[in-house]
């Protein structure tokens, strides 16, 4: 008896229907089109904001660490540190966290946060109920129990 090897195909579509896999490339398709929003709102109103104290492309700012430093681009001289691309990249780095944060995660946490507080009402309504419930069923009980003590005194 010889046992059948999984078909390659047939794994490959095990692998694409799991869900994670569907999610995962959700979440890729919407994080490049929530990127160009990020490079839109950086482009468009951070740079120029920064442009106003200084320059919009921090690119061109550089220390020279050993001379002499002269020139740009392929026909530059020297070793220099291009610490305005850097500063650029943290720049853009933490505008693209605060924007996720403030537009995405602090408005969905906010929304969890009331979903989770109206399933706690909703469950503290149900808890209060039941126990009103299981408290006039203790008075039924006593007052059944104390009818027959009473009727059977009366005989």
């Amino acid at each position: 008896m010889s046992e059948k090897k999984p078909n390659v195909l047939e794994g490959f579509k095990a692998f694409l229907m799991r869900g994670n896999v569907v999610d995962l490339a959700v979440a890729v398709v919407i994080g490049a089109a929530f990127t160009n929003i990020v490079n839109s709102v950086v482009k468009g109103i951070i740079n120029p904001l920064v442009g106003t104290i200084g320059t919009k492309n921090l690119d061109g700012y550089s220390s020279c660490l050993k001379g002499p430093c002269t020139g740009t681009g392929d026909s530059a001289t020297g070793v220099r540190i291009l610490w305005g691309s850097v500063l650029g990249a943290t720049l853009t780095f933490l505008i693209t966290a605060a924007v996720v944060y403030f537009l995405m995660v602090l408005p969905m946490s906010k929304y969890l946060a009331r979903m989770e507080a109206r399933r706690k009402a909703k469950e503290g309504t149900h808890e209060v109920i039941e126990v009103t419930e299981l408290e006039v069923l203790k008075e039924i009980r006593d007052a059944l129990v104390a009818q027959r003590g009473s009727g059977h005194d009366g005989r």
